[in-house]
């Protein structure tokens, strides 16, 4: 997963989460908050271009999930703790923003804006990795089991090379080209333990069943739910059924797969910049 360092580095600063995790951030622009959530296996530089973007009417707040980059990973790990560091980023820029989750990512803003209902005022989730029926292979049930296990023998690569193929679906010449990249391998491996946090925060929702009600059935924020018109057939449904589930919009981004928001982030701004203004008003 190639890393995108192309725009200038905002400046680092950190928050204490409710359990005194430091989470790092960088910020930029201004207006209304905006927090970017990053999908498994990134951290805050594959937002940077998409932030960018919507800095210049908005402020950026995008940030290193737990156990990632220069944010900190102490004590267990629960979603519920995830949430906790996205309600400490907030409180710390005003007390309400809008969230942007991209793939796991998106599982997580619907977690957040679902718990965190005085303070989430609207909702974008690109490309939630929900299985709802046969058009792609379900996640095991025992994958996260199966990755502690290659991590407590100390086998982070071979715990980010089956996180890739089973949960992500990646074919074998595409995770081969993957270790050849020395740098980004490295980083993933780096945040190989995220792997099973990723795994536990989607566990239920790629069962290739249809989705349960109850997760986010207090879901109060204006959402809108995007997907990429050269996706897989899987998240086209997916994400139908999950914008009906919410009550939800749901659009196609023309061109758009699911690696658009770190490589062509452009192609999201419209759609983004619409839904943003409307959260607003």
């Amino acid at each position: 997963m190639p890393k995108n360092n192309t725009s200038p580095a905002p400046s680092l600063h950190q928050v204490k989460s409710a359990d005194d995790t430091e989470i790092s951030f960088e910020r930029s622009g201004q207006g209304p908050t905006v927090v970017l959530v990053a999908q498994a296996l990134s951290d805050l530089r594959d937002n940077r271009r998409l932030g960018a973007l919507l800095a210049d009417s908005c402020t950026v707040v995008n940030y290193d999930r737990r156990g990632r980059g220069n944010s900190g990973d102490a004590g267990a790990w629960s979603v519920a703790r995830e949430v906790e560091d996205i309600e400490a980023l907030v409180d710390a820029h005003g007390g309400t923003a809008v969230l942007f989750g991209a793939s796991s990512g998106a599982v997580l803003a619907l977690d957040a804006a679902t718990a965190l209902s005085e303070k989430i005022v609207g909702l974008i989730a690109y490309e939630p990795p929900v299985i709802v029926d046969d058009r792609r292979t379900p996640v095991p049930r025992d994958l996260a089991e199966r990755l502690e296990e290659l991590l407590r023998d100390g086998r982070a690569s071979d715990a980010v090379r089956e996180f890739n193929r089973v949960a992500l679906g990646a074919p074998a010449l595409m995770i081969w080209a993957m270790r050849a990249m020395v740098g980004p391998w490295r980083t993933m491996v780096a945040m190989a333990p995220t792997t099973v946090y990723d795994t536990r925060l989607c566990m239920g929702l790629q069962d290739g069943k249809p989705l349960s009600t109850d997760r986010w059935k207090a879901l109060r924020a204006p959402s809108l739910v995007l997907v990429g018109s050269k996706s897989e057939p899987f998240m086209q449904s997916g994400t139908r059924e999950l914008a009906a589930l919410t009550d939800a919009g749901h659009e196609t981004i023309d061109g758009a797969h699911h690696a658009t928001p770190m490589m062509k982030p452009a192609a999201l701004i419209p759609a983004l910049r619409s839904f943003l203004s409307a959260a607003q008003a």
